[in-house]
């Protein structure tokens, strides 16, 4: 976080925080809710899509998830940087 500026005081309850992450698919439109007592986001997109987003420090980004294996990876690009977020995908009710 201190590399792309997130101020200190940011990166201290960022990271106590423990978000509970709901992943939600209807149709081809996935939407990804983050809830912490930090601060709650929403991200709806497709597969492949590039759509602009401001994240939840205030970054105007560009960004584009896709599917590896089992994997969501949401590629985020602003101002000559990139930042990658990998979600791996558990099916907590399989036997």
């Amino acid at each position: 976080m201190r590399s792309i500026s997130v101020g200190f005081a940011a990166r201290q309850v960022a990271n106590m925080t423990k978000p509970t992450t709901i992943i939600e698919i209807n149709g081809d439109t996935i939407t990804i809710k983050t809830q912490s007592t930090f601060k709650n986001l929403e991200i709806s997109f497709k597969l492949g899509v590039e759509f602009d987003k401001t994240t939840a420090d205030d970054r105007k980004v560009m960004s584009t998830v896709t599917m590896d294996g089992d994997k969501l990876v949401h590629v985020r690009k602003w101002d000559g940087q990139e930042s990658k977020l990998v979600r791996e995908l558990i099916n907590e009710n399989s036997s």
